[in-house]
């Protein structure tokens, strides 16, 4: 070993930040064990078009593991659209007004909040336990957090329920009717149980004589994603359990920059690089927003909690194969770890000098709107009023041992997953193209 890696590990052992700051590693006890016929049955569940409303997009055609578990634009065009990536068209789709979260290690149990503006949480205080938005609950008890944040692209007219006169679900959706009796949610359980394929296969886990209700779907489809996208054995994972060989000696600076001096630990804390909290980070507001105040405006955490002191706030992500999801950002406004980075550096330089350059945007046609919210003057002032974070000064070889240390903490076998699609879905729908390499 040289003497320049010998004194790097003995900095990482006796710097008073890492020892403090350091995590601890990630454990099979921080996920919980589905079994084996929910996790397969939730497999073909989520690449299957049948939860849509017209049956002609699944969950995997934008949580596609071909681009890490997301899709690999800043703002996807949403249902209707063909094709993936920025090949992504489509006559009258909508642009999503927020970039595609990653899936993964959302199964783990820390995870208690989940969407950019945490919609969905645990509260005990709450029907079941968990809360959801816009007045909604749930019907029956759900297994996780992300079991019950399933239930809502399912209903989403832009996401997979489609828009009035399309289907009888995106129907219900516009007339309110989400939940009861042939409200959207069961209309979607009804749609699964005439799958004789699928009816058997929730038989041998409810029993002959249990309908099948929507919850037991999202069950099943957090179950796959709990197995299929934990990502708990990257370079950094074998290093925090005594690889002292598993870090490059770039990434070793990386990770005592990200850790001291960067201060990105103070927010991306914990075994999985995140605090669960709501930051204020001042990222461009590209795209169609979510028409909070001004139009093309987008609060965050403030619209949910209705507090001032959360407007443009949202969920601080799990750096857990970030280098496999870009873009980055809430809006997807940067494409690349190194834009990302930069500008948590200077946040209020970069939001003051955007110009849509780092953002990856298929283009539905010439009346798109690009820059959004970033074209109105005093909506760009309030998010960067609202920047609390404080600049850092970082050298380029900083920034880049910044980067290794971040790509350290891919797990290779998120690059595929671990089972992978199926060959076919039991619906007899055409799977969604979800094995097309990355555009």
């Amino acid at each position: 070993m040289s003497s320049f890696r010998l004194a790097l590990l003995a900095f990482v052992a006796v710097s008073p930040v890492l020892a403090a700051d350091l995590p601890r590693a990630v454990t099979p006890s921080d996920f919980p064990v589905p079994g084996a016929t929910s996790v397969l049955l939730g497999r073909d569940l989520f690449f299957d078009p049948i939860l849509s409303g017209n049956q002609n997009i699944a969950c995997a055609s934008c949580h596609d593991v071909a681009r890490g578990t997301s899709d690999a634009v800043s703002l996807s065009l949403g249902e209707g659209a063909q094709g993936h990536g920025m090949a992504r068209t489509g006559n009258g789709a909508k642009r999503l007004a927020r970039h595609t979260p990653s899936l993964y290690n959302l199964g783990a149990f820390e995870f208690t909040r989940l969407q950019w503006d945490g919609r969905v949480e645990a509260d005990a205080n709450t029907r079941f336990g968990y809360r959801l938005p816009e007045d909604l609950f749930l019907e029956r008890p759900v297994s996780s957090t992300l079991a019950a944040q399933a239930l809502l692209p399912l209903i989403a007219p832009n996401e997979m329920a489609g828009h009035p006169g399309e289907n009888p679900i995106a129907d219900a959706v516009d007339q309110g009717r989400i939940t009861g009796l042939n409200g959207a949610w069961d209309q979607i359980a009804m749609r699964v149980a005439s799958v004789p394929a699928y009816r058997t296969r929730f038989t041998w886990l409810l029993g002959p004589d249990e309908p099948i209700h929507i919850t037991d779907i999202t069950r099943a489809l957090a179950d796959f994603m709990t197995y299929e996208f934990r990502a708990s054995d990257s370079p950094f994972d074998a290093f925090l359990r005594g690889d002292d060989e598993a870090l490059g000696n770039d990434a070793l600076r990386g990770m005592a920059l990200f850790y001291g001096k960067a201060n990105c630990g103070s927010c991306h804390s914990g075994p999985f690089q995140t605090d669960h909290e709501f930051q204020a980070i001042g990222t461009p507001q590209i795209g169609p927003g979510k028409a909070h105040g001004p139009e093309m405006a987008d609060y965050g955490r403030g619209a949910i909690t209705g507090q001032a002191t959360d407007a443009y706030r949202f969920r601080t992500p799990s750096l857990r194969n970030v280098a496999l999801s870009p873009p980055y950002g809430h809006s997807g406004a940067f494409d690349t770890l190194e834009a990302m980075i930069e500008h948590h550096l200077d946040a209020m330089t970069s939001l003051a000098e955007y110009t849509g350059e780092t953002a990856r945007l298929p283009r539905p046609g010439p009346a798109d709107v690009e820059l959004g919210a970033m074209m109105d003057f005093d909506e760009v002032l309030n998010i960067a009023a609202a920047i609390e974070i404080d600049p850092v000064a970082l050298s380029p070889s900083e920034i880049s041992a910044l980067i290794n240390f971040l790509e350290a903490l891919t797990d290779p076998i998120a690059r595929t997953g671990r089972l992978g699609a199926p060959a076919m879905v039991p619906s007899g729908l055409p799977m969604d193209g979800t094995s097309m390499p990355p555009s």
